[in-house]
């Protein structure tokens, strides 16, 4: 029996987000494998982000703890430099690109994100962290055209950016048929050592 969602829970997370350039690099790569795999479900470029915490079905009322503490985590961080390389799949199924650059800082951010995030009575599943920017997903009796796409991806090297933002983001998963849709909630400047 599927659960019901409550129409007062939100579904939550918080990430980083490629500047506008970085991404229309990697969606010029993308154009072949838009062309040549029209079936797979394509996330909206405007949607690309570098999960850090995924916080999944919170309460609505929840949702406001979080944004001090991130404030003042943003306030007291520093911007990471970082750039997107490369292709690869998970199961078959998602296709991504991954990330590259100062991973040990990213490793830092993410690891104070979910200490404000438990600090704040938030329980979560702490995965550990694949730093990755999902870019498709397969239908289920198409799962080679992931594959071809992330050997066809795999030589993509983007340019460096700083990540000067922290997203804590909601998603409309479960709110009905459609394709998925990002927004932030908040976002707060990375303004550490400025």
């Amino acid at each position: 029996m599927k659960e019901q969602i409550p129409a007062s829970t939100v579904r939550v997370f918080i990430a980083l987000a490629p500047p506008d350039d970085a991404k229309e690099e990697l969606a010029r790569e993308l154009r072949p494998a838009y062309e040549a795999y029209p079936r797979m479900r394509w996330n909206r470029i405007e949607d690309w982000h570098i999960t850090l915490a995924f916080l999944g079905e919170l309460p609505a009322p929840a949702v406001p703890l979080l944004r001090p503490p991130l404030a003042e985590l943003a306030a007291a961080s520093r911007p990471v430099e970082l750039a997107l390389r490369g292709g690869g799949h998970f199961d078959e199924r998602v296709l991504w690109s991954g990330v590259e650059g100062d991973l040990e800082g990213l490793h830092r951010l993410t690891a104070e994100v979910r200490r404000v995030v438990r600090e704040c009575g938030i329980a979560f599943e702490d995965r550990p962290l694949r730093p990755h920017l999902t870019l498709a997903r397969a239908r289920r009796d198409d799962p080679h055209s992931v594959v071809k796409a992330a050997g066809e991806l795999a030589a993509f090297t983007g340019r460096r950016w700083p990540a000067e933002r922290l997203h804590l983001v909601g998603s409309n998963i479960g709110r009905g048929p459609g394709p998925i849709h990002y927004r932030d909630i908040e976002a707060w400047d990375l303004r550490g050592g400025r």
